[in-house]
């Protein structure tokens, strides 16, 4: 019979464990997505011909195996872009790409206008290798663009550099003494660091002294979770800016400015820190709908609407799923030789039968999430004031909204993305207002009109638009975005400890492991539990290892 891998959402970590599975075993791969979109939280909505990338997803990593995976599905741009001339970006063109299909049925979705006639030797696993001359932007949709990374913090109704570092305009936009302060803090703070530093605050505080830290720092990160930085782990902050600090911030300023190679070499950088990165034609969709669509070419399943109820064990081992057709009401089981799962713990455990011990499900029952919604809003313009000047148009893909007289946190410009996510780029700017919120609070219950008012207002509040120069609105929601580190997560042990006594199950991307990884993170996840099936290995601590090594993750040695 053949062998069964069921996949629990078809997000970067469940649509990566499908794709491998299908290259490099002879198990077959049912991918089981709840919703209606593939992608999870890197889909990409189309509004009326405008596209929302929810949360902003760059394409950037310091795994080589992730990168080339990336350009393997959507080759790097060999021609520039819509916008690439007329906002001088310096842009790296390719000349060609080697593309492993998974399949011969694969290259028919490539146009035969990119393919060459030679020959190429067979890679790993089951794929055909081609090689495409780089495709342009202008004339193909599968394309990887290159994109400047430009990201501020607004605050007092000005721009600063983000992560924020100490030069003359913020010098000047602070205060003179208000920034002699901030040094003398961070001098004080690096002479006697916070011996504890099992809080996010104090992780900050050491890193950047006490008074930035309470200026651009706390009231924000409470803005992001709901909570006071001091009631949050400091497992947070090492993930998302281990090896960032004040100095090292103020460094790279420097360099950039005498030097513009150092800007090109991103792999000696901290990932807060680069300066370019990749990003699909029509947003982080694009991606895994052509994955999905290999996938389901090449012989396996992705199923929409379809959520899994139930997850039956027997003899220690998941051996068959109950499948619910979200549309129908209709359920069926399904036997499995695998199953991965990247849906919440919270609910994996709730369905498991028989039930796992009472401490597992407390433990579970007690992790808490951060959910997520987006106001996108269509403008004329933007109506900024810079100075003595108004700006119609920024360069920023997405800035962090640190004014505390209003509820939105991020403002992400997706014309800075990809001109290809707007409609009409050249005559209006689409941008996505994010909201931080709990799912069943005030923002979530709102009526979508009412939101889009609220953010209407917001943005007038902070000098940033001009009511009469909103074109269209719509509100996008995402429960459960982001897992976070408060409620019963430090005893998260406790359930690995017991899944890791099931040896077909596998707990791979953000959700499904419970922790704030990136893309490329919940990527390499599936794809060393898929490393570890072909190895025979029954050892899972190595995708708990993702995401933890100084070296891999933000400074590389």
């Amino acid at each position: 019979m053949t062998r069964i891998a069921l996949i629990a959402g078809a997000g970067p970590a469940g649509l990566t464990a499908a794709y491998e599975l299908i290259k490099r075993t002879d198990i077959k791969p049912i991918v089981c997505e709840a919703t209606d979109a593939i992608g999870g939280i890197a889909q990409t909505c189309n509004y009326r011909g405008n596209r929302i990338d929810i949360g902003g997803h760059r394409f950037f990593s310091k795994s080589d195996r992730v990168m080339n995976w990336w350009f393997n599905i959507l080759p790097r741009q060999g021609a520039l872009a819509a916008d690439d001339l007329e906002k001088k970006h310096d842009i790296d063109l390719a000349r060609e790409a080697v593309v492993e299909y998974l399949c011969e049925k694969c290259i028919s979705l490539t146009p035969s206008s990119l393919r060459s006639d030679t020959p190429l030797p067979s890679g790993e696993g089951s794929g055909v290798r081609v090689k495409l001359r780089a495709p342009d932007p202008e004339k193909e949709n599968d394309v990887m663009l290159q994109r400047p990374r430009i990201s501020r913090i607004f605050y007092r109704r000005n721009f600063f550099p983000y992560p924020i570092g100490i030069t003359l305009m913020v010098a000047r936009r602070l205060g003179l003494f208000n920034t002699f302060l901030i040094g003398c803090s961070y001098i004080w703070r690096q002479m006697f660091k916070l011996k504890d530093e099992s809080k996010l605050d104090a992780f900050y505080r050491n890193r950047f002294g006490d008074r930035l830290y309470k200026t651009f720092f706390e009231a924000y990160t409470e803005k992001v979770w709901g909570v006071h930085p001091s009631q949050i782990p400091s497992d947070w902050g090492a993930q998302r800016v281990k090896g960032l600090s004040l100095k090292r911030a103020v460094s790279h300023a420097v360099k950039d400015l005498l030097s513009s190679d150092f800007k090109k070499h991103q792999e000696e950088r901290e990932t807060s820190l680069i300066t370019r990165f990749h990003y699909p034609k029509f947003g982080p969709g694009q991606m895994w709908e052509t994955v999905a669509g290999q996938i389901k070419q090449c012989g396996g399943e992705v199923r929409l609407q379809c959520r899994i109820s139930d997850v039956h064990l027997k003899d220690g081992r998941v051996a068959k799923v109950t499948l619910e057709n979200t549309e129908t009401g209709g359920t069926e089981e399904v036997r499995c030789d695998y199953f991965f799962s990247t849906m919440p713990i919270k609910h994996l455990i709730g369905m498991m039968m028989p039930y796992p011990p009472s401490r597992v499900v407390e433990v579970a029952e007690g992790l808490c999430y951060r959910d997520f919604l987006t106001v996108g809003l269509l403008l004329k313009k933007f109506h900024i004031r810079d100075g003595k000047k108004i700006l119609g148009s920024i360069p920023d893909n997405w800035i962090y909204i640190q004014e505390g007289d209003v509820r939105m946190g991020r403002v992400q410009v997706f014309n800075n993305w990809s001109p290809y996510l707007v409609k009409d780029y050249k005559n209006t700017v689409w941008i996505g207002l994010e909201y931080f919120v709990n799912e069943g609070g005030d923002l979530w219950v709102m009526d979508d009109s009412d939101l889009i008012k609220l953010g209407i207002r917001e943005m007038e509040k902070v000098g940033m638009i001009r009511k009469e120069d909103v074109l269209d609105g719509c509100v996008l929601r995402m429960p459960k975005a982001y897992p976070s580190y408060i409620g019963s997560y430090a005893q998260l042990r406790v359930i690995r400890d017991f899944v890791s006594g099931i040896p077909n199950l596998f707990l791979i991307g953000r959700n499904g492991m419970h922790r704030y990884n990136n893309q490329d993170h919940s990527m390499l996840t599936a794809m060393m539990a898929v490393d570890n099936i072909v190895a025979g290995r029954s050892d899972k601590t190595n995708l708990w290892e993702v995401n933890l090594e100084a070296e891999y993750h933000e400074e590389k040695s």
